[in-house]
This record gives C-alpha cells, sequence and structure tokens, in this order.
C-alpha cells in the first residue's frame, strides 16, 4: 500500500513538474523591428530636434537607451556595406559585400552586391528582381533567429532598395521586398517565391506611388521656419529635371510620365515604405504568433534626397521631420497591434554624409573638390606607356584602386610593380592625405583608428588592391553631398534601442557598427551571426 502511494504521488509530481515546464517560455518580444535609414548622420537625432514630434524620434531617445558614439569600422561607408555590417556584426574582410557592386577580382567581372543571374523577378516583367543575399558570405542576426526557431520565426525585408530590402532580411528569410521603378511595384526574386502572396497584390493595386507622386513635395510648415537649413535656392543643390532652381514647391506630379524612379528623391517613399511594413505586419500576423518575428525596414529616400540637395537644405530637413511624423505613426499602430513593451526597435543608419565641400570652402572651411573620376584614365595612360598593355586599372571607385587581374596575367606583368607606380601618382595629387597598399596596411604609418578600418574594408577577392585616404572635407561632389570616407560626417550613426528588453538611458563610450546584431542576439538569446566581431552593448539590456 505505501509504495503505491508513493508511486501515485510521485506520477503527480512528475506531471505538474512536466506541466510546469510546457508552461515556461523563453522570454522574447512577439517581434523585433529593425529601422535603418539611409544617409542618416548621428546629429540628425538632434539637429530638428526641436521640431520632432513626441512620439518619433523623441519617444526613443526619451523611452529607450542611444549609443552617442557609435561608429563604423571600416571604409568605405557604403549603402550595401553598412546593411550587411549592421545585420552579421561582421565587416567586409569577412561579410564579403565590399561595395555596392565590385570585382571579382579572379576574373575581373563586376557585380550587384545582391546581383543573381540565377533567379527570375517576381511581380513585374523588369530585371530588377534578379537579385539574392547569395553574395552575403555569412549568417545575419535573422538568420540566426530562424535556425533559433528550427524556421517557426518570420522574417521578412521591406525597402526600396533591393540590398536595403536583401541583406537585412539574410539567407533563410521568409521574403524581401524592394521597389521596381518600371512598374511602381513592390517586387520580390524567385529565391523566394514564385508567387507575389495575395496581399502584396493587393497592396500593389493601390497604386501608392501614383497617389504620392500626384500630391507634389511641399513643405510641411512655411519656408522661412526652416531656420536649420540654408535658403531655399542656393548654388549647392542638385535640381530635378525640368527644374529652372532647386526650390519647393516640387512638381512630381509632372514626372510621372518618366516613370516612377523619382519616388527615391522624395520624402514620399519613405512613407510608402511604411505603408508597405504596416501592410505586412497586418497580413502576415507578425508578432502575432508563439514565436519572435523580425521585421527589416530600411528607409532609401533619405539618401536619394541627401545626395541630391545636401545636408544643408530644407529638402533634408523637411525630408526627416516628415520622417519623424512616420515613425510616430508607426509605432503608434505597433502599440495597437502587437502592444507597447511587447516589440522592440532598433534604428540606425549605414552611412552619413558630409558638408558640400564648396559651401566649406565659401566660408572659409578648409576643403576641396576631389578629381577621382578623372584618375582612372590618367592612371591608365601612364601604366599604358611603360607596360604596354591597356587598361591595367580596371576601376576606381570609393578611393579604391583595383588592377586588371586577367590582363595583367595574360601579358605576364609584374602586379607588384604595377601597384608601386600607381601609389607613387596618386602620393601627388591634391587632397590625398594617404595611399596604402591594402596588402600592407598593417605596416602603414598612418593612424591606427584609420589603419583598422582599412583591414576590416579589404578582401582580397572582392576589394581594390589600393585605398586612398582624402583630406578632411575633400569630395567629388559641387552639388548635394556624397559618403565612403572615414571621417565622422560619414562613419558616425545613430544606435537607438527602444521596447521589450531594453533599459531607459544613453552611453558616450565609443560603440560599434559591428555591436548592433550581437547585442539583439543577447536580447533574443540566439546565437550571435557566424562571422560577427562585435561585442553586445550591455548598458542597453535589462
Amino acid at each position: 500500500m505505501n509504495r503505491l502511494i508513493i508511486f501515485v504521488f510521485l506520477l503527480i509530481s512528475s506531471m505538474g513538474f512536466a506541466q510546469q515546464q510546457a508552461a515556461e517560455k523563453l522570454p522574447r518580444p512577439k517581434l523585433v523591428v529593425g529601422i535603418m535609414v539611409d544617409q542618416m548622420r548621428w546629429d540628425y537625432l538632434y539637429r530638428y530636434y526641436d521640431r520632432y514630434q513626441p512620439n518619433g524620434f523623441k519617444r526613443m531617445l526619451r523611452e529607450g537607451f542611444t549609443c552617442e558614439n557609435t561608429f563604423i569600422d571600416y571604409v568605405p561607408t557604403v549603402t550595401g556595406i553598412g546593411h550587411s555590417t549592421v545585420y552579421t556584426g561582421s565587416v567586409p574582410a569577412i561579410h564579403g559585400i565590399t561595395g555596392n557592386d565590385f570585382l571579382i577580382n579572379a576574373t575581373g567581372l563586376s557585380i550587384n552586391c545582391v546581383g543573381d543571374s540565377t533567379v527570375q523577378t517576381v511581380g513585374s516583367s523588369s530585371n530588377a528582381g534578379k537579385m539574392s543575399p547569395r553574395n552575403l558570405l555569412v549568417t545575419t542576426i535573422t538568420d540566426e533567429l530562424k535556425l533559433a526557431t528550427n524556421f517557426r520565426s518570420k522574417v521578412i525585408g521591406i525597402a526600396l532598395k533591393d540590398r536595403g530590402a536583401i541583406l537585412p532580411a539574410g539567407h533563410l528569410a521568409n521574403a524581401a521586398y524592394w521597389f521596381d521603378d518600371a512598374s511602381g511595384n513592390m517586387i520580390t526574386s524567385a529565391y523566394y517565391m514564385d508567387e507575389l502572396p495575395g496581399w502584396v497584390q493587393e497592396f500593389n493595386a493601390k497604386k501608392l506611388p501614383e497617389k504620392y507622386l500626384k500630391q507634389d513635395w511641399k513643405t510641411l510648415y512655411g519656408l522661412n521656419t526652416y531656420t536649420q537649413s540654408l535658403p531655399d535656392d542656393n548654388p549647392y543643390e542638385g535640381k530635378f529635371s525640368g527644374q529652372e532652381t532647386p526650390v519647393f514647391p516640387v512638381k512630381t506630379s509632372g514626372m510621372l510620365e518618366k516613370g516612377f524612379g523619382v519616388l527615391r528623391r522624395v520624402p514620399f517613399g519613405n512613407s510608402y515604405t511604411f505603408d508597405m511594413a504596416k501592410a505586412a505586419v497586418e497580413n502576415e500576423k507578425l508578432g502575432q504568433g508563439a514565436f519572435t518575428d523580425f521585421l527589416a525596414l530600411s528607409f532609401s529616400a533619405t539618401d536619394g534626397v541627401g545626395h541630391q540637395f545636401g545636408i544643408n537644405s530644407i529638402e533634408v530637413e523637411d525630408t526627416y521631420l516628415r520622417l519623424d511624423k512616420d515613425i510616430a505613426s508607426f509605432f503608434a499602430f505597433l502599440d495597437g497591434k502587437i502592444g507597447k513593451g511587447n516589440y522592440t526597435v532598433f534604428l540606425t543608419a549605414d552611412h552619413g554624409a558630409a558638408h558640400n565641400s564648396q559651401f566649406l570652402m565659401d566660408r572659409k572651411v578648409p576643403a576641396g573638390i576631389w578629381k577621382g573620376g578623372d584618375l582612372m584614365n590618367e592612371l591608365n595612360t601612364l601604366l599604358e606607356k611603360k607596360y604596354q598593355a591597356a587598361k591595367l586599372v580596371s576601376r576606381f571607385s570609393a578611393s579604391q584602386v583595383s588592377l586588371n587581374d586577367p590582363v595583367i596575367r595574360k601579358n605576364n606583368l609584374d602586379k607588384e610593380s604595377i601597384k608601386q607606380d600607381c601609389i607613387r601618382f596618386l602620393k601627388d595629387v591634391p587632397g590625398v592625405a594617404f595611399v596604402v597598399d591594402m596588402e600592407r596596411a598593417s605596416e602603414a604609418s598612418i593612424p591606427e583608428e584609420i589603419k583598422n578600418r582599412i583591414i576590416n574594408g579589404y578582401n582580397p577577392y572582392r576589394s581594390g588592391v589600393i585605398q586612398v585616404i582624402l583630406e578632411p572635407g575633400w569630395q567629388g561632389y559641387t552639388q548635394g553631398t556624397g559618403h565612403s570616407v572615414w571621417n565622422p560626417y560619414d562613419a558616425h550613426i545613430p544606435a537607438v534601442f527602444m521596447g521589450w528588453g531594453i533599459k531607459q538611458g544613453k552611453t558616450v563610450r565609443q560603440t560599434h557598427m559591428t555591436d548592433i546584431a550581437p547585442t539583439i542576439a543577447s536580447l533574443l538569446r540566439v546565437q550571435m551571426p557566424n562571422g560577427s566581431i562585435g561585442k553586445a552593448i550591455p548598458e542597453a539590456l535589462k
């Protein structure tokens, strides 16, 4: 009898323990939202702070945790690399994305960083969907979430730019969607699916790009209130085709006959991206299941506006005031759909942007106009005279020189000698601070910070062989602006976390772009991406 009682007691106890185990669940947010703002300088958090809504950027700063000194870990600072690095915690030397496009040195072939000729466009008859993440050599934090939940989490990437959607979403994404200029639709690739889901087809049927562009771009507020910017008509801004001067209002309604590409250079492009994000949450029921989902968003119109008008323009100020309103609206949507405190958001950028060089020079700030675009022909002319072979320099982009390996091999030439001739020539070019042999960067007599970024950016199979470092303030734009250099204006980016599992506060110690993925991995209790070199930011986590 005693044995029977003991047996029953143990059985009941084990059942209770099993029920307790079944009831316990690993604590994770319902949804993670990554927000990347293309070309957002860190100081944009504060440059327009007084004009922001209470519940957009200000909400993130008020409720969340901000890393005030987050820097990019490599050169060059461009979009494809930035998106890859944020989501992998890695650098081009490891993850392999060395530019928006790059050469495969062994063959001399140039490829788009997400180009993939083996897949077809889904959702359009154009070639804009022949893309995939296959050129990315490592996993992303989104991949690691999928692996950790045995593929039961959903991951979706959305952006106007293909690379802005594809690279963050990773190799295992349920979907990535990007904008097709030809059709005005959100499209995808056969890498993910054979046909657009019904909800995406319905979204495209609304013809939102056309509706937005028919509104024309007028400022949110009176022109005289944009006191953080230069006058509307100034010589440092680029014009839209058909404009006599770069001023408001911008008649986007008259640009429709040339296609929908203008959406990338007006703030409506960001609003449209948020529309797609809300539709994805609604229809894919993101954050509403048993497992954590991940929505990777990238806002590309800020880059288009910035490049054309420059960072001191009313156009950029108005774009960020509109983006702030859109962010506030999106957070309100998530609060209602997922529940405040049930989701985690991080916001960062792929790179910043420089002051227009002519603007600086006109105000007696040291700067200059970089003539790098003309140097490739000069170098090739010089080298052809010496080596009797044409086009020995195959590319000069983002201040990197690539040599034509197939031609050098064919002609049995001394690559090292050619490289040194290029270095000697470039050292005497105005605006050049340093010229670095990338294979020997560790030996270069340059500041350690710059040296490390060159080493991190160098992939011997996909990078150039020479890195040119310009003097501060030098860039190649007489109108608008650009980016790609190590300086703080390009490499100092925002990194703000908010929501589930995030403390309120800030740190002013130096953190890095590569730290974002490990921080999210720690939050989610999943493995870091397999190429990650970053470190979690413990101050940000509860």
